[in-house]
């Protein structure tokens, strides 16, 4: 008998933030990206809905529906330094436990939908090398890879940038009401 498990992808809540904070340290250790140039060391680590409580930006967590706890995390900004009409995939992060149930297309989904609704033309994101399925989903979804980064981000220590082109496909509202 196999065991299926229930997700739920929300915004992000003030209450959330160190389970959040959590959740990137945990990942980011995992993959050994710590040290200078890594957003484990970003200042908004700990604040996350403050972060993200600001218009044209939006960041949500999966939460397993029956425990409520906490497993991944990934949202969108203005890439810093860039074009109006260019967002970042930021922060998108998942525990062990959430990997294989397909949440990282799911949230991807959710993100890039919502980046259309504000107005977003363009997505970068940057990742590292050694994050492969995480490669493997933007290649798969479209992204295009870069030979060098974009934007402002402080993260002069990832090796992996992306782009992609935003189309206009389903709305955003049915996409978070879908299961």
């Amino acid at each position: 008998m196999s065991k299926t498990k229930s997700f739920q992808i929300r915004p992000i809540e003030l209450t959330d933030n160190s389970s959040v904070a959590h959740i990137i340290r945990t990942v980011m250790t995992e993959f050994e990206c710590v040290g200078e140039g890594y957003s484990i060391n970003d200042p908004e680590v700990d604040a996350m809905f403050e972060a993200y409580d600001k218009e044209n930006e939006m960041f949500y967590v999966i939460e397993n529906e029956s425990t409520k706890k906490l497993l991944g995390c990934g949202g969108i900004a203005h890439l810093k330094d860039a074009e109006p009409n260019v967002c970042e995939l930021q922060k998108m992060y998942f525990l062990n436990e959430l990997r294989g149930y397909g949440m990282g297309s799911r949230l991807l989904e959710i993100c890039l939908s919502m980046a259309k609704e504000l107005g977003y033309s363009k997505c970068y994101l940057e990742t590292t090398k050694r994050m492969t399925s995480a490669n493997k989903l933007y290649q798969k979804n479209g992204f295009k890879p870069l030979n060098a980064s974009e934007g402002n981000t402080g993260h002069c220590a990832c090796d992996s940038f992306y782009m992609l082109e935003l189309k206009t496909e389903m709305p955003f509202s049915m996409l978070l009401n879908e299961k």
